[in-house]
């Protein structure tokens, strides 16, 4: 077993090296030119776009709103918590950077797959929309063999990235907590997931609709309390992150000490993971919405990486670095890392390790309900709408194992198929291009006439 476990980390490392980051950013940095920086011009636009009423004429399985909170759903698990502490441990503060400059290409990214999803979706035999990088590789390259193997990738992934280890960090978290054996944790969370994917999408979108807001805000307002006690330290910490960007960071305490590529490759990487931009994955959720155009849903989803990196991923941050607790070392000489340095964080006021318990809890089965509903499709587009009842089945059953046993191989697989999903994506992307461009063209245009209509009827006496 520790061969295979080896053998899947080399694989992991691999897959995760130099060429895919650079793909990665290289992807977003291309869009954000070609769209001439829509992330940025349309930011407002597009986040009064997420309050919005439903558009007549709106076709889609859920609204806009229930859409764009199924996508951060899945986005924001353990790696707004343990990812992002374990990348400040490896790659020092400098990582924040990174993960900021990140986010902010990828929201291009997260546009430009969310308006290929919405442009290319299509009813199904159950009269429920299917969309996402399966669908736009098929239908607009007509490389299928590329499409289906995007949707091997995602239906495994789901698996081991949205339901294996998100259950397993949160059966830890409940066992540090409230010392609760795992298989309990297990059985108790594969009756709450079976009860939501059991109802589809506008089940899971329903339950994301109240569960991202209460647990976002839940976790950021706790962070904002410890640097409210620490508000001294915060332009230090900033000074910090951005030196250790570009000259590494000393060793302190039992911390390592980091390189700036090392700081780069790991704020490159844990933003990916924070966002899912370049995965493709996320964009499943986009093409359910109900929406009048391709252009308004991709404005919405593109509020995700905001949300979810630059704002959710940087508290964690931001508590990590005012607080001191960077180079912590265990009684053995262990430096902390994951959970527990960010509990240690926390722990600054009264029950503060709660925050980050119930936080986690909240993220991870988010995650697996959003998980689900991607490796369904991914799973219809190969096997046809019989075989989701029975991915539902598999997929809500696995729930139970996954509390209690040690999963370092699917933590590695779940990695491996996380890369080998953005290597198809991201060439569909660039491919699609001059479509992503024609697409947003029109529909900005639409917004001009949409203001000047609003102008006219305010100027009327």
């Amino acid at each position: 077993m520790d061969r295979i476990d080896n053998f899947l980390a080399i694989v992991r490392d691999y897959v995760w090296s130099v060429p895919l980051l650079l793909l990665l950013l290289g992807t977003g940095a291309y869009l954000t030119l070609i769209l001439k920086g829509v992330q940025f011009r349309y930011l407002g636009y597009a986040i009064k776009q997420v309050f919005a009423r439903q558009r007549e004429g709106s076709d889609g399985d859920i609204s806009h709103f229930e859409a764009l909170m199924t996508s951060l759903a899945g986005a924001i698990g353990t790696g707004t918590i343990v990812g992002v502490a374990t990348a400040i441990t490896i790659g020092g503060l400098g990582a924040m950077f990174w993960m900021w400059i990140t986010a902010f290409l990828s929201m291009a990214t997260k546009y430009a797959e969310s308006l290929l999803a919405v442009k290319y979706r299509e009813l199904d035999a159950r009269n429920e929309m299917i969309g996402g990088p399966m669908q736009y590789i098929e239908k607009g390259l007509g490389w299928k063999w590329m499409a289906a193997l995007f949707a091997i990738f995602g239906a495994i992934a789901a698996i081991g990235t949205g339901n294996l280890v998100q259950v397993n960090s949160i059966a830890d978290a409940v066992k540090e907590t409230l010392q609760t054996d795992p298989w309990i944790t297990g059985v108790v969370l594969a009756l709450f997931t079976g009860l939501v994917i059991m109802g589809g999408v506008k089940s899971i979108g329903h339950v994301a609709g109240v569960l991202v807001p209460f647990m976002a805000v839940f976790y950021i307002v706790g962070g904002l309390i410890i640097l409210a006690m620490h508000y001294d330290r915060i332009p230090e910490a900033i000074s910090l992150i951005m030196k250790s960007a570009f000259s590494g960071q000393a060793a302190a305490g039992g911390f390592a000490g980091a390189t700036v590529m090392m700081a780069v490759k790991m704020g490159v990487a844990r933003s990916v993971f924070s966002n899912e931009a370049g995965l493709g994955i996320s964009s499943i959720a986009a093409a359910a919405a109900r929406t009048d155009s391709p252009g308004r849903q991709a404005m919405i989803t593109m509020t995700g990486a905001l949300l979810s990196t630059v704002i959710v991923c940087s508290i964690t941050g931001l508590v990590l670095a005012v607080t001191g607790v960077l180079g912590t070392t265990t009684e053995d000489g262990a430096t902390l890392n994951g959970v527990a340095l960010a509990m240690k964080a926390f722990d600054i006021f009264p029950g503060g390790r709660y925050v980050v318990s119930v936080g986690l809890i909240l993220f991870a089965f988010s995650t697996v309900i959003a998980w689900a509903y991607y490796g369904e499709k991914c799973c219809e587009y190969l096997f046809g709408t019989k075989s989701v009842i029975m991915y539902r089945l598999i997929f809500t059953l696995l729930v139970i194992p996954g509390a209690a046993l040690k999963i370092e191989m699917a933590w590695n697989l779940a990695d491996i198929m996380n890369g080998l999903m953005a290597i198809p994506n991201l060439i569909a992307v660039i491919a699609l291009s001059k479509v992503i461009v024609a697409e947003t063209d029109t529909f900005l245009e639409k917004v001009k006439q949409e203001k000047n209509e609003q102008k006219s009827l305010q100027n009327t006496p």
